[in-house]
């Protein structure tokens, strides 16, 4: 389905975009409802969208309810946790909204329905990135976790560069009032080729939602913009 487009000279322009986005969209939210319901993914692409998000006055930090995208199997404060990198970035008042995921415990799959409990059933924003590969969120080519149509949030099955991770499903990101994709660099040209084409071979393509913007820099969009 189509995607809005949003192309920008440098990935720094693109970060500042979409974190002018983020923050408008959250406004938009608390006007209509009182509160602004959250998701974002992990990965390093996002770092520094979510670090000028945090200097953001117009952010509406205290009606923000910020949940997690897709969360690595580790410790806490381990480095491959991308709660620990949101918690790097984010002031410790503005780390009051955050919703982790709550990958530490010994059952996972009943940590992830748990989870569920507290998503809302209609995301006002989920955040996106897509990986070289064609995944998104943590959903990844060949794991069972992409067959997953009963629940909003579950645990992918086998590992995946060396962790299991619990994420959001296909049919939470379909309900999602709003996705942004926030693709940059060279790496993701192929899969950001096959997204725009709608090709349903990369997990990515698989999203469905009537609502997404898709915002990258010249090296992420390559030859794609037409």
């Amino acid at each position: 389905m189509p995607i809005e487009t949003k192309v920008f000279a440098d990935a720094d322009a693109a970060s500042r975009y979409a974190a002018e986005l983020v923050a408008s969209i959250g406004r938009a939210a608390v006007a209509s409802h009182g509160e602004y319901d959250l998701a974002l993914s992990g990965g390093k692409t996002p770092w520094a969208m979510v670090g000028l998000l945090g200097e953001m006055e117009e952010m509406p930090w205290g009606e923000a309810n910020i949940f997690q995208v897709d969360e690595r199997v580790a410790p806490p404060g381990d480095e491959a946790r991308n709660l620990t990198h949101l918690v790097q970035v984010l002031s410790i008042d503005h780390q009051a909204s955050l919703r982790p995921m709550p990958v530490t415990s010994r059952d996972l799959e009943l940590s992830a329905a748990e989870y569920e409990v507290h998503v809302p059933e209609q995301l006002d924003l989920v955040h996106l990135g897509l990986g070289p590969d064609g995944h998104t969120a943590s959903l990844v080519p060949g794991d069972s976790v992409l067959e997953v149509d009963d629940r909003r949030v579950a645990m992918t099955w086998d590992p995946y560069e060396g962790h299991r991770r619990m994420t959001l499903t296909y049919p939470a990101l379909a309900a999602a009032r709003q996705i942004l994709w926030l693709v940059l660099g060279e790496k993701a040209r192929e899969p950001l080729a096959k997204l725009l084409d709608g090709d349903r071979s990369i997990p990515a393509g698989r999203v469905e939602n009537d609502n997404m913007i898709l915002v990258c820099d010249e090296a992420a969009i390559g030859g794609s913009a037409g």
